[in-house]
């Protein structure tokens, strides 16, 4: 997507959960304007990979959170996997 990145974190079968909207920064390693939209669970880990995902992509970002695990190992897991997905393959342009 052009303007946006769509994130959704769920083990298993795909669930919705938790909803986190993040604009990025007006400038470099400011967070811009975050809120949970729609849940009840886990809305500090919610927020918190909405906001890093626009921050990481440079993009507005919306995160559905559905996981088992406590929200601080959820923060950590997902935070990983975006920090991942960041970096592209080098080498196979």
């Amino acid at each position: 997507m052009e303007n946006a990145v769509l994130a959704f974190c769920y083990e298993g079968a795909i669930k919705f959960g938790t909803l986190a909207v993040s604009t990025q920064g007006l400038t470099e390693g400011l967070v811009g304007t975050s809120s949970v939209l729609l849940g009840g669970k886990y809305l500090i880990a919610a927020r918190a990979l909405a906001e890093r995902s626009a921050a990481i992509f440079k993009k507005m970002s919306l995160v559905s959170l559905n996981t088992t695990l406590s929200e601080g190992e959820a923060l950590r897991v997902y935070s990983g996997l975006l920090d991942k997905v960041r970096t592209p393959n080098q080498g196979l342009s």
